[in-house]
């Protein structure tokens, strides 16, 4: 016990050192880049709405996740489409096409072996496809027509978390023998791991604003060594665990913007808006090869920061607005190098293409 203890401490001080080195950091470089807003084609009469999802395969297929018009009586008759691109853009298939787990998008992922991850929000399921788009495993549940709805909470208090049901998840990342982590997310505030034949095996994280608490776990992604980053989103934070649960590191973004912060929706920062944080991660992902970096995405200023893994602050680009090369939200990006950025932007309705010079 006196060892564990000894451990637990010394990785609170490892935590809190990582800490101040990111509080510290102001001077950041801007990352020079060009943008591309129609890299995808979709047939004539064909619409994105919110983009919120958008991945890669090993083929440098593109995926969209989207939120698109009324196919569905959950969150105001609006409805989640995945569609498929080929590497130049060209549109493919819709997969999962009225499927009973669609029904407000999140995020999509891609996996080690071009299975598809998506994950609804709406329904608080994650359901796999294999390459071909068939469902192969499915994870939580959907409430029941023929339930009433439940009845509001008060305000700060928690829901029960649930064994084998989420309440809002929002995203999943894996480790190196294929199990599953899902940041479940905004209702239970705690990292979920299910082992690659869809056990549940544990879970961990609560509400709260200490190590190991979480306020929004709005992003999750997973490095080659199979530890596990956390946007804790409201704590305006980073937190890294081993696949066991164990902190490895914490950290916070905090880069210097000398401009009025262009807030496309909300109030201004500092006036109780908490999607205005500056460096609260929205969307993460990690880089291939052998040198890893980590990108990530805030609300306001609408920036993406390029990070090294041990979270060192190493550039930034962008910033809110509707225009090419400005963002607006920007809720997953995928990161198939150091250079080359896609991201799907919620109130642009769109996927913009970077490329980093």
């Amino acid at each position: 016990m006196h060892r564990y203890r000894t451990a637990a401490l010394l990785s609170v001080v490892s935590l809190l050192a990582h800490v101040q080195l990111a509080v510290a950091q102001s001077a950041v470089p801007e990352i020079r880049f060009d943008a591309n807003i129609s890299p995808l084609t979709l047939p004539a009469g064909m619409h994105f709405g919110e983009v919120v999802g958008i991945a890669m395969n090993s083929k440098r297929n593109v995926f969209v996740f989207t939120r698109t018009g009324a196919r569905s009586t959950v969150h105001g008759a609006a409805a989640s489409q995945l569609f498929e691109f080929d590497a130049a853009g060209k549109y493919l298939r819709e997969i999962g096409k009225d499927l009973y787990g669609f029904s407000f998008a999140h995020t999509v992922r891609i996996d080690k072996d071009d299975n598809i991850w998506a994950t609804d929000e709406g329904t608080n399921m994650i359901i796999k496809f294999n390459p071909a788009g068939r469902v192969t495993m499915v994870l939580g549940r959907r409430e029941e027509a023929v339930e009433a709805a439940a009845p509001a909470l008060p305000p700060g208090t928690q829901p029960r978390a649930g064994w084998g049901t989420f309440n809002r998840p929002a995203d999943v990342a894996w480790d190196l023998n294929g199990n599953i982590f899902i940041a479940d997310g905004y209702g239970n505030s705690r990292v979920v791991k299910v082992d690659k034949d869809g056990q549940w095996v544990k879970t961990w994280g609560s509400r709260g604003t200490e190590p190991g608490q979480f306020n929004i776990l709005h992003t999750i992604a997973n490095d080659a060594k199979g530890n596990i980053y956390v946007g804790d989103r409201t704590n305006r934070r980073i937190q890294v665990f081993d696949p066991d649960g164990a902190p490895v590191g914490l950290f916070t973004i905090n880069v210097s913007y000398d401009k009025q912060p262009n807030v496309l929706i909300g109030s201004a920062p500092g006036v109780g808006n908490p999607l205005a944080a500056s460096g609260a991660p929205w969307a993460m992902c990690i880089t291939p090869g052998p040198t890893q970096y980590l990108f990530v995405a805030d609300a306001v200023p609408g920036r993406i920061y390029k990070l090294t893994l041990d979270g060192k602050v190493v550039g930034v680009l962008g910033e809110a607005g509707k225009q090419a090369k400005q963002f607006g939200w920007v809720h997953q990006i995928a990161c198939p190098s150091e250079n080359e950025l896609w991201v799907a932007e919620i109130l642009n309705w769109r996927v913009q293409k970077l490329t980093l010079r």
